[in-house]
């Protein structure tokens, strides 16, 4: 079976490169006011707001739903104080396309803390993972990877209601019957009896549990490894998550034994050979890359869960340098700039070299403190500058 986890940028929502997070709706008075249903410290953007046109979609929604095994009781269950959210429309027109390179890509996927939690993380679940690599064959690493780059190891679920995140997508046309496809799997999985709708939350899409799985990939794919009856991602315990992945991947194609591939050093490569940024490292990759790619479909991704597996393990840094970046700074440049920004009072976010939107608002504070066009475009003289 080869079935694409994600059809719309989600996930690496732990990365802060691509986030997303949902919500649900309707009992007899369709989502105008929180309940239950609405976690608590949600932006008010997240929270339902009246709409009429919404709740007329989802009165019509209701025979639809019915016709596909759906009953009333599960809707009515379902629906009960959930709304429509304006914050996930604005969140989903708003999605920027940008290109990122793999540099700064690996400068998060792969940070020191990631390395670390996922040091811990592994150690304290190396049972359950090792378990998971005997029963599906998927490196226990890869699984722990995965885990690192969807949720932060389990750190940021996403609290967002997921009826009322795929409900509101599907009544606001853009990916209409993507959504309600959610929606009508999200339902099934309430009526399955796995989670009630008070604890099914995720991102602003809808995509759920430690490793954000889209509710249809839930249904193709999810694993009650526990065997208390529930196949439960959501929980504090991750191992009906962690389950899931590998599963996912096995059933995607994941051969036993063979490494994702890596850093193509002195040594003559073996298996197909991809340089995704120019004059920066290459890397070596096997069939088992491309099922990391089912996942979510980039390289980066792939290169980034792969590394990270390779770094929870014990392994060092990338060998290989990256070039200058456009303004011509290193990554080193790049670290000492927001390091000098931030000792001068203009907050970066931290120092880790990557020139994100923070960084960039840092600059242009500080350029007009100088007198300078505010461009908030790093450069080798702002560095200079800075001394």
């Amino acid at each position: 079976m080869s079935i694409s986890r994600r059809v719309f940028v989600i996930g690496t929502g732990a990365l802060g490169l691509s986030a997303c997070t949902g919500a649900g709706v309707l009992g007899p008075r369709v989502g105008s006011t929180p309940s239950s249903a609405t976690p608590s410290g949600l932006p008010p953007d997240l929270r339902p707001t009246p709409n009429a046109g919404y709740d007329q979609w989802v009165a019509a929604f209701r025979g639809r739903a019915a016709a596909q095994g759906i009953s009333d009781t599960t809707l009515t269950a379902a629906f009960r104080g959930t709304g429509y959210l304006p914050g996930v429309v604005t969140r989903d027109r708003n999605q920027v396309e940008f290109s990122r390179t793999l540099e700064d890509y690996l400068a998060i996927a792969a940070s020191d803390e990631r390395v670390s939690k996922g040091r811990a993380a592994f150690a304290r679940h190396r049972g359950t993972l090792m378990r998971l690599e005997a029963e599906y064959g998927v490196d226990a690493e890869i699984i722990a990877a995965i885990w690192g780059l969807e949720s932060f190891y389990g750190e940021r679920r996403g609290d967002v209601p997921v009826i009322s995140a795929t409900s509101t997508l599907a009544y606001d046309g853009r990916r209409g019957a993507f959504f309600e496809k959610q929606l009508i799997a999200a339902l099934k999985i309430l009526q399955s009896g796995d989670i009630p709708a008070s604890r099914m939350t995720g991102s602003w899409a809808g995509a759920m549990g430690h490793t954000q799985f889209i509710p249809t990939s839930y249904l193709a794919f999810a694993v009650d490894f526990t065997g208390d009856g529930r196949r439960d991602i959501w929980s504090d315990d991750p191992t009906d998550a962690l389950a899931s992945t590998a599963a996912y991947l096995q059933r995607n194609g994941w051969t036993r034994g063979v490494r994702w591939g890596g850093e193509v050093g002195n040594a003559a490569p073996q298996g197909t050979v991809i340089q995704p940024q120019p004059g920066g490292p290459r890397f070596s990759t096997t069939s088992n890359f491309r099922v990391i790619k089912r996942y979510n479909n980039s390289d980066s991704y792939a290169i980034g869960v792969g590394h990270l597996a390779d770094r929870i393990a014990g392994g060092g840094p990338l060998r290989g340098n990256f070039p200058p970046d456009e303004f011509g700074l290193t990554k080193d440049d790049r670290i000492a700039l927001q390091r000098r920004l931030t000792a001068r009072g203009f907050d970066t976010g931290g120092a880790d070299g990557v020139i994100g939107p923070k960084s960039r608002d840092a600059i242009s504070a500080y350029q007009r403190s100088i007198g300078a066009a505010a461009t908030g475009d790093p450069s080798p003289e702002l560095l200079r500058s800075l001394g």
